[in-house]
């Protein structure tokens, strides 16, 4: 009988693994094999080393597109075995490097091709992919922010869904998130890392810095409205499954997320973690948002309640939408074919 820690995981877990990509076989062969929570990461390295060796076979033989689909599946492997893997420090450093590797070598493969870049930031280096749609020479950009425990290579599949219509697409590792979360801490201030990436990328001339939008999933769904309310380079946003307080839901996070949010903002003990969380609050700053504000949530949230969006959308007032969704789970990850699509073209038209 697998652990608590593993069963809750099971349960919460599928359809986000499988909205970015994980193989719905691989997830519940990978999660058969998991008795204890310490064997997590462990066992998903495994099945990241099957589609690694995958992607090695293939490169022999010069299929090129079969060997970057493998990697970047091997990289989500990774990437998932260290998901809220915190307390186990070597393990989740190694899968971390593991799958940004995986996903470098894979992206280097396929087509729209991505590229890394590496901006200084409060003494660390925050790390963004740029991602361009094939044959436009100007697309407008949308920064794509990850939340607590998501990072920039897990947004490989919702790029595509930008890149076909015609957007490019930089995903941000910014404070206390992927390669910068080793240097750094979660910070309320989301304006000023997304600040300090469209100031490294100001002189590109292969994306249209007028046509700039932001998205942003589960905690990032606090970033992308607090950045907009501060950039006024941002011409819309949208969060998605975002808190209006964090604090408020406190009581609603499952026990792995709470220890993450500790691990990330840096905190002490559980009493410090709740006063950081605090922090993460808009309001102040969505009374100052300016620019069209697209909130999505699911009713069925049980990380972030879904009266926080209603909060949100009412600060903000006329410039903000509300798309609510009866059968939404966290970010509506068993929903990703309603609100991707959404997202994408909301902004290609709001973003100008």
């Amino acid at each position: 009988m697998p652990d608590e820690k593993v069963q809750a995981a099971i349960a919460n877990w599928a359809p986000r693994f499988t909205s970015q990509g994980v193989d719905y076989n691989d997830f519940y062969r990978t999660t058969a094999r998991v008795e204890k929570w310490d064997d997590w990461c462990r066992e998903w390295c495994v099945t990241g080393d099957v589609h690694a060796g995958l992607a090695a076979k293939a490169e022999v033989k010069a299929r090129t597109a079969s060997a970057g689909e493998a990697h970047v599946s091997a990289a989500l492997c990774y990437h998932f075995g260290k998901f809220l893997f915190q307390d186990h420090h070597d393990e989740y450093v190694a899968a971390g490097r593991s799958s940004i590797d995986a996903f470098a070598k894979g992206l280097k493969l396929l087509d729209p091709t991505a590229e890394r870049v590496e901006i200084p930031f409060d003494g660390a280096t925050m790390v963004g992919t740029l991602r361009r749609p094939p044959g436009a020479a100007r697309p407008p950009l949308v920064l794509l922010l990850p939340g607590l425990d998501s990072v920039k290579e897990e947004f490989f599949s919702w790029e595509n869904v930008f890149l076909k219509r015609g957007l490019a697409t930089f995903s941000l590792d910014g404070p206390g998130q992927g390669e910068c979360g080793y240097q750094t801490r979660i910070r309320a201030d989301y304006e000023a890392p997304v600040s300090a990436a469209l100031d490294a990328l100001t002189k590109r001339t292969d994306v249209d810095l007028n046509r700039i939008g932001l998205a942003g999933v589960s905690l990032g769904g606090y970033y992308a409205p607090r950045a907009a309310a501060f950039e006024a380079r941002v011409k819309a946003a949208v969060g998605i499954a975002g808190p209006w307080n964090f604090a408020e839901c406190w009581p609603h996070l499952p026990s792995l997320t709470r220890a993450a949010f500790r691990h990330h903002s840096g905190a002490k003990d559980e009493a410090e973690a709740v006063a950081n969380a605090g922090r993460l609050s808009l309001d102040g700053a969505a009374q100052k948002i300016k620019q069209p504000l697209l909130i999505i949530h699911g009713k069925l949230d049980r990380l972030i309640p879904w009266e926080q969006a209603h909060k949100i959308v009412d600060a903000v007032g006329k410039n903000a939408e509300l798309a609510m969704y009866e059968n939404g789970n966290h970010v509506c990850n068993n929903i990703p074919y309603v609100y991707r699509p959404l997202t994408a073209d909301w902004l290609k038209v709001k973003s100008g």
